[in-house]
């Protein structure tokens, strides 16, 4: 099915999301099931609430918008998930000083699973402090990072 591309659904979709405090993660389309995914964020996190307002506020603008020519499709809006890899610089500013966990392409100092904090990122690479070492990682090296979640 064509579709509008996802870099002018996400700007259309922007406007809305900064007026609600909103931040989008991702826009996803499935082909296969005629799904339209938006993955947000917030400052304090997302719960079920918060994903039935943006819906709500996005329904009748999007439709307006058309994104798929007028074929049928699903619209979803979703917590992207606790672990999910950070992916934009604001992914990694929002994770300063925060536990993370970085899995490797290949070992580093015979590792290729790392946690630790995350002290800085500038782009290319990013520093963190493992229980022994501060580690400089350049990104081309990391096959995922994301925050390490712990259940106490």
């Amino acid at each position: 099915m064509d579709i509008k591309p996802l870099s002018e659904i996400r700007s259309f979709l922007e406007n809305i999301a900064e007026r609600m405090g909103i931040e989008i993660v991702e826009v996803e389309w499935k082909d296969r099931s005629a799904e339209l995914n938006i993955y947000i964020e917030t400052e304090n996190g997302v719960d079920l609430n918060t994903c039935e307002k943006f819906h709500n506020a996005i329904m009748d603008p999007i439709d307006e918008f058309d994104p798929t020519y007028d074929k049928p499709y699903t619209l979803n809006v979703s917590s992207p998930g606790l672990d999910r890899p950070f992916k934009t610089e604001r992914d990694f500013m929002r994770n300063l000083d925060k536990a993370v966990e970085i899995k490797l392409y290949a070992p580093l100092k015979g590792k290729k699973f790392i946690e630790g904090l995350l002290c800085a990122y500038d782009g290319n690479t990013v520093t963190v402090k493992t229980e022994k070492e501060e580690l400089k990682i350049a990104l081309n090296k990391i096959a995922k990072i994301n925050k390490a979640i712990k259940f106490e």
